[in-house]
């Protein structure tokens, strides 16, 4: 049987992302000079989520709204995805370094995989696991590389980045989930509000540190919230909903080559052989990860609908009155990132 992946705009959705979260790795490490990691995240997800109140009430073409199971799980995707995710990763990016932030992320489509699997018992191609368990081979090189130096704050960082793909694959299974009938867009701006509430409640632990942030944290608090918050977050959800978690965040794994540069452009980080050879090896894994079968491919259960997302994402595009989102999706650290 002819083998092939998921449609050209959607990977094109999902790498546009993995771009504008990869900057996000380097843009928070300079806006925690100045803002609290919580208050980072308190700023960044509230914004967002009047930008996407706004787009939804604009929206010529809106889905029903969501109904009562569906909006739990959207909010529950987004505490876990937006929240937890952020607080994980922004401390853990405060501890550690911008460039092991974005490498770190590179191990959790192989955490999404596994959940998939026990979620949706899907059957994955050959080709896709050896993807995932080749990029995280990448991942690991480069990480251990640029390891080597720093204590045990930065240690403790990376591994706080690690809890945060836990998270991360949890967001990705509910968003496929409870994506059935919703645009990206809606999708968003549910998940969104859960994350800015959840931020907004943790914040206060940093009210004795709250000062007012200068020209240039403000800037890149913007930043954030509009390209990296709406503009990642749209364009995974996006890709995702016409795609399997797993391929989704596995195409992430491009978050690492991006940051990496993004870390030596932005924050004067160097880089090791060790790092571009690693880099290397999760394009590679990347690129295997997106080859699936001709039928069926990228497609997982509804258990709603008994249909695929890719299905429900076509019917809603052509009545999206009547039938009513992986990052971060991340983005989804994937911190501010994803």
């Amino acid at each position: 049987m002819r083998e092939r992946g998921p449609s050209a705009w959607a990977v094109c959705a999902v790498v546009a992302a993995a771009l504008l979260w990869s900057s996000s790795y380097a843009v928070t490490k300079q806006v925690l000079e100045d803002v609290g990691p919580l208050s980072i995240g308190a700023v960044r997800f509230t914004l967002a989520a009047l930008i996407l109140g706004v787009m939804v009430r604009l929206h010529r073409h809106r889905p029903d709204r969501p109904d009562a199971p569906q909006r739990r799980q959207l909010y529950l995707g987004g505490f876990l995805g937006i929240t937890v995710y952020f607080v994980l990763e922004n401390v853990g990016v405060d501890l550690s370094t911008a460039s092991d932030a974005s490498l770190i992320v590179a191990t959790y489509p192989l955490m999404t995989m596994l959940l998939e699997l026990v979620v949706f018992h899907t059957r994955m191609p050959l080709l896709r696991v050896a993807g995932v368990l080749l990029a995280t081979v990448g991942a690991f090189l480069v990480v251990r590389n640029g390891a080597e130096v720093g204590g045990s704050a930065r240690w403790a960082g990376d591994i706080l980045l690690l809890f945060g793909g836990v998270a991360w694959a949890g967001y990705n299974v509910l968003t496929k989930r409870a994506s059935y009938g919703q645009n990206a867009v809606s999708v968003t701006y549910y998940q969104t509000l859960a994350g800015a509430a959840g931020f907004l409640l943790a914040s206060v632990l940093e009210a004795g540190d709250w000062r007012m942030p200068g020209v240039t944290a403000s800037s890149l608090l913007v930043y954030l919230a509009v390209a990296c918050s709406v503009g990642g977050f749209l364009l995974y959800n996006y890709g995702l909903r016409r795609m399997a978690s797993s391929v989704a965040v596995n195409i992430l794994n491009l978050v690492p080559v991006f940051g990496v540069i993004g870390a030596v452009v932005i924050n004067g980080e160097s880089i090791r052989l060790a790092q571009a050879a690693g880099g290397a090896i999760i394009i590679i894994g990347v690129v295997m990860g997106m080859i699936e079968r001709g039928q069926g491919a990228g497609a997982n259960p509804n258990p709603a609908a008994g249909r695929s997302p890719g299905t429900a994402t076509a019917r809603a595009e052509r009545v999206p009155t009547t039938t009513g989102a992986a990052v971060p999706a991340p983005e989804g650290s994937i911190d501010g990132a994803r």
